[in-house]
């Protein structure tokens, strides 16, 4: 073992401190340069008499001020001797300057990348904090937004391993203005716990985690849960999106207790069955999902207390109830003999929270105008899928619970996972075709006219706006074809990209599903008020009450003007609860496409014989 020198000791020691960053530098530039003007002057004590009855301290001024100031030798007289030392100092110090002028420009450099990337912790109070990036994360901050529209100074704090500057940019040029609230991005892994300290989760209001795109996106999500339960002091209620329905025990143990995980796959799953099943579906649990319009809220109120719900479906004049939210859960549509009891909470849509009291002067319905019509009876249905993808086997198992028995359901796709997974269904026959969906003659070829219904699914086998792209081209044909040989089925269209609805509105499907949108709102809605998650649940649940736009023809007379009062009644007297109706004049016009929901209940409006009532009703 050789032994270490003491040179070799003080150049690693001397190392080690230059290691320390920009300050050790300086330091060391700070002794170097005190040695220097030390020795300058006593030489020029030593060797010389220049400048003439000068003390010490002002020798060493004098050296101090040549070795900042280099060009001040120009200006020296005096001996020779004299002169080669100032020269020396100066030479000295000009080497010194140059290098602190470096090192400083260095070290701001590197702090002003810091602030540039955003490393700092935030001091904000009440803000939500979104962790991840992905697309939704536009249709988060923007809804957020506009649910913060009348609050001042609140903020929404996003972490993601992006550049800052590059994050503000984007959400600058896809949400614009941003009103009252203010965003703060920070750039980190909010897989990592000392990077989620930047986002001062203790003084959070709510946390919003992304899935992100790419391959095993629940594999980060589960990982951003356990760096927050394992964040010494807690963190803030957490909603969370997870795509496949086997890592949502995994999620739920990693999350804990504080934590409400959104089963994306499975929700939008439900949305395109009942959608294919009820045309406008989609539209209005986006309305109901989004803050533009009516929204959903919760309130107790002492003077409904002993009323039935069917007599509360009468106590707001501009709000419209939807249903209970008891002790026992939640029940949208219940019978309408239920008792409102203390503790219950009435669920309404309104368009804000302010318009929600009590009518004083509510309008008296029209029974006269009432018609009572019985709902058809099931009868076996043909539907088709074109394309398959991961939600695809879900999708149709849905579906089966809905249909009646002996209905038919082809799948027409070149996926070679098409038709996998579908063992045990009750009441749908399932048939496998191969065919290209982009391909006219092959869609020909499958008989389009003899279906009610058809579905078409987003491949995932290509990137998002290349799967919307053969999509559109699927939905295009399928409009000519309707045009040119007359035929008539519902088309629902699943899509990745908002931007994109506006292209297909020429295909004029009707409706078109775009998940992300929907799980992003979603998203929203639960991190501004997380107890809605029961409410949303079952909304989407195939059990008990659902959204059904109905034949306005089996409320109220055709083409008679009636309050919305009446419409309201009518339901009510079919067990059923009216939240609104859909022109047919409407049905192409964006973004509503129709639907009017929680309308004023003295506003009169005549439906016609293809405008519906859209109710909360059974099957």
């Amino acid at each position: 073992m050789s032994r270490v020198t003491l040179r070799e000791r003080l150049r690693y020691w001397f190392d080690n401190t230059l290691s320390k960053g920009t300050g050790a530098l300086i330091g060391w530039l700070a002794v170097v340069s005190v040695a220097l003007v030390v020795v300058v002057a006593l030489l020029t004590v030593w060797l010389t008499d220049e400048p003439e009855g000068a003390g010490l301290g002002e020798v060493l001024w004098l050296s101090l001020m040549h070795a900042l100031t280099p060009g001040k030798v120009a200006s020296d007289k005096g001996t020779a001797g004299f002169l080669a030392v100032m020269l020396a100092g100066s030479l000295g110090g000009l080497f010194i300057v140059s290098i602190l002028v470096g090192l400083l420009s260095t070290g701001l450099q590197k702090k002003i990348d810091r602030l540039r990337r955003g490393r700092s912790r935030i001091v904000e109070n009440g803000h939500t904090v979104v962790l991840g990036w992905s697309d939704q994360v536009f249709t988060i901050v923007g809804e957020l937004i506009k649910a913060h529209a009348s609050q001042r100074g609140s903020v929404i704090a996003i972490l993601a391993d992006h550049d800052k500057l590059d994050m503000e940019e984007e959400i600058r040029e896809r949400i614009g203005d941003t009103g009252r609230t203010r965003l703060v991005c920070r750039t980190g892994r909010p897989t990592e716990p000392g990077d989620l300290e930047l986002m001062n989760l203790g003084s959070a209001r709510s946390v919003v985690v992304l899935s992100p795109e790419g391959e095993d996106p629940d594999a980060h999500v589960i990982k951003i849960l356990l760096a927050l339960a394992k964040r010494k002091g807690g963190h803030p209620p957490v909603v969370a999106a997870i795509s496949g329905a086997r890592n949502m025990a995994a999620a739920r143990l990693a999350g804990g207790g504080e934590v409400h995980l959104v089963d994306s796959d499975d929700t939008a799953a439900r949305l395109i069955v009942q959608s294919s099943r009820q045309s406008g579906m989609s539209v209005v649990c986006m309305d109901l999902l989004n803050f533009d319009d009516g929204e959903i809220y919760l309130r107790a109120d002492e003077s409904l207390i002993g009323q039935t719900y069917g007599e509360a479906l009468h106590a707001f004049r501009t709000a419209t109830v939807i249903g209970l939210r008891r002790p026992s859960g939640v029940a949208l549509n219940p019978p309408m003999d239920t008792v409102i009891a203390r503790g219950d909470q009435i669920i309404v849509i309104a368009h804000d929270d302010s318009l929600i009291h009590l009518a004083t002067d509510a309008p008296k319905p029209d029974t006269s105008a009432m018609v009572t019509a019985e709902p058809a009876p099931r009868a076996a249905e043909r539907t088709l899928v074109l394309n398959w993808n991961g939600r695809a086997a879900q999708i149709v198992r849905y579906l089966d619970g809905y249909v009646a028995a002996g209905s038919v359901l082809d799948v027409a796709a070149d996926h070679p996972e098409a038709g996998n997974g579908l063992e045990g269904l009750r009441n749908l026959t399932v048939n496998v075709k191969e065919c290209d969906t982009t391909d006219r003659y092959a869609l020909e070829s499958l008989g389009a006219g003899l279906y009610q219904h058809l579905i078409v699914l987003s491949d995932d086998r290509f990137k998002p706006q290349h799967a919307d792209a053969r999509t559109l081209m699927t939905l295009l044909q399928l409009r000519d074809m309707q045009s040119v040989l007359g035929e008539h089925y519902s088309i629902v269209s699943e899509m990745h990209d908002e931007n994109n609805r506006a292209l297909a509105e020429v295909t004029e499907a009707d409706d078109i599903v775009i998940s992300d949108t929907v799980i992003g709102l979603l998203l929203a809605q639960l991190a501004e008020n997380r107890h809605l998650a029961e409410v949303f649940g079952y909304l989407f649940d195939s059990h008990g009450s659902e959204i059904y736009p109905r034949p306005a023809g089996g409320y109220v007379r055709s083409g008679q003007e009636v309050g919305f009062s009446t419409i309201v009644e009518s339901a009510r007297r079919r067990g059923e609860t009216a939240i609104g109706y859909r022109l047919a004049s409407g049905l192409n016009t964006p973004p509503h496409y129709g639907v009017v929901l929680n309308p004023d209940k003295s506003g009169r409006v005549a439906l016609g014989a293809h405008d519906s009532v859209i109710v909360l009703a059974e099957r």
